[in-house]
């Protein structure tokens, strides 16, 4: 086989792809489901008005005048004709199939209109109409009705209470927005009308071009998972902006942005930071707005950029578009006016950002040819006499600079230079650069030419300082998010074995009792049966049974008061420490009960808990925590513990599951992380031991979905390791049962439950399981030690040299949407190492997906790619694919007699002879 026909057939494995242009992303047999909203062939508009003003009528006008160029009915019992169209009385009276239809009738008729759809055989509607579930109850009712009915015919409903969709490359303008856009690279989707239309006006205004306006309104249906879904498969779409206000599926939301991010740069504007905003949000979208600290969380882990304000969305995407990205977050400002400079520093201080320290030999080249009263610093201001050449040379210089990531130029009109002199000056050296070049242009009218000029040059240009830096902050933001979504973490050192029993006859204990609040004794036991380290401690109901508890233990000791009434116990004195004798535990056992019996008469006491005193010299007081999110599931913080825990407000927040990486990242986001090294006599504490606490929590949430609020505080940690103090959980009986999806989570976590011994034909004992992030150095060992043969076979790659990108893919895969089962074996030194892999990925159409399977030369003819593919299609069939499909060389009979054994169908591929398609349904 020749290299042109192996190189097609690597191409067309999507899975072996590794880091592919946004055009080629698509590659697929099978349609997208959303293709006849987004792509439509003919439209019809049910509503169509002639009367001035009208919602009816401003959108057919928008259709009419947008250049669609396939057939537009219309839609309107009352009329015969609107001028020279012919109008139809029910979406079952048109004369042909349509692909979308646009509602702008009242929501009361919308029910049976989505009827008529799904008789029609009409795939997909745009409702514009309001009055659904955003105005309450009564509007929430119809909205069902309004779905149900769609769904009996397998109609997507686009809104309701929405603007509407443009899509400018096929002359789509199927909205009441009252610009058009010109088509270009960024989708736009948001959940605000306002906002959507606002957003278009201002691309307008600066030139810049959409791929799409999608507006979601309340999303009864097709939501930003779906959108999401269908923009990573758009060859149109290079860039996505998203304006989110709440999200209805969280984990829906998650999986598609994880997918999403890693072809495609992704920035998104949120809002509800505020309690204000936040119902203000609710109340407008009747989405679940969440908790602001966890959106973050799920951003990072997206890799994925947010901003502050919708101007920032197109300042941060053409940044992103420059397609240049920044190593680091170090940023050079050059100017020719001082002013102008400050607020480009505060900027990049107030972003977390830095200010370049320019190199000596830098500041001596700059020190040659500028003025004697030049700023000898970054920002380098160039003085308000300077001429074009004198700013590009001062750029040049700063942007071959080894400790400068990024250069702001900002330019200051003078009667000395003009914009356009400058610009001929600047241009040659920013495209010259292979770091970000970002532009300023201060001024309105005398300098909007140049700034239309550079745009259209490629070079982001700005109308102030700030705004420039911001860009420079997404651009930052991305690539140290990115890095998060490759990172490949470690193995942990030993593998955990957790106490389900007994975690649920703690939790059966408290709900016999009519309890949601354990004890403090049921909470630490919980923690325990997870290995989390927790003191020796007995309960004791009488002044003996706490002596010979604390003789048992051992003293010193600490008493703490027992009560589902009380939250806080140190708010009523319900704690004694360092307790050293026999006699003053009973005195003090007999104090603390007094003392609360008058601080909070009538709080129900159920005893008192005994415990070890843990005394550590160089102890760090920290707080684990676990909150539920209504939009994303649990969720875990960590930060400074102790009682001034809510003075501090220090804690970071990630969504489980947690590995060693992301565990160490949330770690380092606190003020905490810096009280964790050794400082002047005090040595630092045990980071292992905290990563493995965070580890065993975040374990813990992922198999007990009835956990919905936990504290831990104080942890204590020290040199020697972490122990929990203090702990209280709050559980919901409602979530009881843990499915094998894990639903209760945003992200999908290990499926452990798939694992297997399995022994092949030469007996040959082998463990199956699904892939892990943990596996990367494996994965590299595999690819790299398969044959030529063996990679042209498989379809694997012909790229020589894995990358850490290729890893990535092949290692850190979203369980929801693909899976990847490896077949590993224990070397005779012990090590363990891949020796086979089968995986499939769904194609656009989410009940079809395309397989491919590798096994290492040394394994083959030995049964291994039988039990691989067995255990991979008996996954698929249980994840709802209907449809699975491969590509295979026609000269590969071992595997097309493998794929007749499994009952695959054989046909001959339409574009290559040397290639076939086998294809199973399930």
């Amino acid at each position: 086989m020749n290299n042109e026909t192996l190189t097609r057939a690597a191409a067309r494995f999507r899975g072996a792809r590794t880091d592919p242009p946004p055009a080629s992303v698509g590659i697929s047999k099978t349609t997208h489901p959303l293709h006849p909203l987004f792509s439509p062939k003919s439209v019809a508009l049910v509503g169509a008005s002639a009367r001035p003003g009208s919602l009816g009528q401003v959108v057919l006008a928008n259709l009419k005048q947008g250049g669609f160029k396939g057939p537009i009915l219309l839609v309107n019992p009352s009329r015969d004709k609107l001028g020279e169209d012919p109008c139809y009385p029910s979406l079952e009276a048109l004369p042909e199939r349509v692909d979308l239809a646009v509602v702008t009738a009242p929501a009361a008729q919308m029910p049976d209109i989505a009827a008529q759809a799904a008789r029609a055989r009409i795939p997909a509607l745009l409702i514009l109409s309001a009055g659904f579930g955003e105005t309450g109850p009564e509007g929430e009712a119809l909205q069902k009705r309004t779905v149900d009915a769609a769904r009996e015919g397998g109609v997507r409903i686009l809104g309701p209470n929405c603007v509407g969709l443009l899509r400018p490359s096929i002359g789509l303008n199927a909205s009441f927005a009252r610009t058009a856009c010109a088509p270009g690279g960024i989708a736009l989707v948001s959940q605000s009308g306002a906002i959507c239309t606002a957003l278009v006006d201002w691309a307008a205004s600066t030139r810049v071009g959409l791929s799409s306006v999608i507006s979601l309104g309340t999303g009864a249906d097709v939501d930003f998972g779906d959108v999401l879904d269908y923009l990573l498969f758009d060859p149109k779409t290079e860039s996505v902006l998203l304006y989110v206000e709440g999200v209805h599926q969280g984990r829906a939301f998650i999986s598609s942005l994880r997918a999403i991010a890693r072809a495609k740069p992704v920035i998104v504007l949120k809002v509800g930071k505020h309690d204000a905003g936040s119902k203000a949000a609710r109340s407008h979208t009747g989405a679940l707005v969440g908790n602001d600290a966890v959106f973050d969380a799920v951003l990072a882990r997206c890799g994925v950029v947010r901003v502050k304000s919708y101007q920032n969305l197109f300042a941060a995407a053409r940044a992103l578009s420059s397609r240049r990205k920044p190593r680091g977050d170090r940023l050079a400002v050059v100017t020719n006016g001082g002013g102008p400079g400050v607020l480009a520093a505060d900027a990049v201080a107030a972003h977390d950002l830095h200010l370049a320290q320019l190199a000596p030999e830098t500041l001596a080249q700059l020190d040659a040819f500028l003025p004697p009263y030049w700023s000898r610093g970054n920002p380098i201001d160039v003085i308000g006499d300077s001429d074009g050449p004198r700013f590009a040379k001062a750029a040049k210089l700063a942007i071959s600079d080894p400790g400068v990531d990024a250069v702001l130029t900002v330019y200051c009109p003078t009667g000395i230079s003009t914009a356009e002199g400058v610009a001929d000056a600047l241009l040659p050296v920013a495209k010259d650069s292979n770091k970000p070049f970002l532009t300023a242009w201060l001024g309105e009218s005398g300098v909007i030419p140049t700034r239309r000029r550079v745009e259209a040059e490629g070079i982001p240009a700005y109308r102030a300082a700030e705004v420039g830096v911001q860009a420079f902050a997404a651009l930052a933001s991305y690539v140290k998010n990115q890095k998060l979504l490759l990172e490949a973490p470690p193995p942990r050192a030993t593998p955990t074995e957790h106490d389900i029993v007994g975690a649920e006859r703690i939790l059966d204990g408290a709900l016999a009792e009519g309890r949601t609040l354990l004890n403090e004794v049921e909470a630490k036991g919980l923690l325990a049966c997870f290995g989390v380290p927790v003191p020796p401690f007995a309960i004791a109901t009488t002044r003996e049974e706490a002596v010979a508890a604390a003789e048992r233990i051992g003293y010193p000791v600490v008493l703490k008061i027992l009560s589902e009434d009380i939250t806080h116990k140190s708010d009523v004195n319900g704690v004694r420490l360092d307790i050293r004798d026999a006699q003053s535990v009973g005195s003090q056992f007999d104090d603390i009960l007094s003392t609360v019996a008058a601080r909070k008469p009538g709080a129900k006491v159920t005893g008192v808990l005994v415990q070890s005193m843990v005394t550590r010299r160089h102890g760090r007081e920290l707080l684990i925590g676990v909150t539920t999110d209504p939009a994303f599931g649990p969720a875990i913080s960590f930060g400074s513990g102790g009682v001034a825990v809510e003075l501090l407000r220090d804690n970071a927040v990630g969504l489980p599951p947690l590995n060693v990486g992301l565990a160490g990242d949330l770690i380092d986001r606190t003020r905490a992380a810096r009280l964790l090294g050794a400082y002047r006599n005090v040595p630092g504490a045990s980071r292992e031991a905290l990563i493995d606490v965070l580890l065993r929590v975040s374990d813990l949430v992922c198999a007990l979905p009835w956990v919905r609020e936990m504290d831990i505080n104080p942890l204590l940690l020290d040199p020697d390791g972490a122990i929990a103090l203090d702990a209280r959980v709050v559980v919901d009986p409602e979530r009881r049962r843990l499915d094998s999806r894990y639903s209760h989570l945003a992200i999908h976590p290990y499926p452990a439950a798939l694992e297997a011994i399995e022994k092949l034909r030469d007996g040959t004992e082998v463990t199956l399981r699904p892939i892990r992030p943990e596996d990367a150095d494996m994965e590299t060992a595999f690819i790299t030690e398969l044959s030529d043969e063996s990679r042209y076979l498989r379809f694997l790659s012909l790229v020589r040299h894995v990358t850490p990108e290729m890893v990535a893919r092949f290692t850190q895969i979203d369980y929801d949407r693909e899976m990847a089962i490896i077949a590993t074996r224990r070397e005779a030194g012990g090590q363990e190492g891949i020796i086979g892999v089968a995986r499939y990925v769904r194609d656009p159409n989410p009940a079809s997906a395309e397989f491919a399977i590798v096994i290492s030369d040394r394994f083959q003819r030995k049964g291994l790619a039988s039990k691989l593919m067995g255990r991979l299609l008996a996954h698929a069939r249980y994840a709802g694919i209907m449809r699975i499909r491969g590509i295979v060389l026609a000269s590969n009979s071992s595997m097309l007699e493998l794929m007749a054994r499994l009952g695959f169908e054989v046909f001959p591929d339409a574009e290559d002879p040397s290639l076939v398609d086998v294809v199973k349904i399930l």
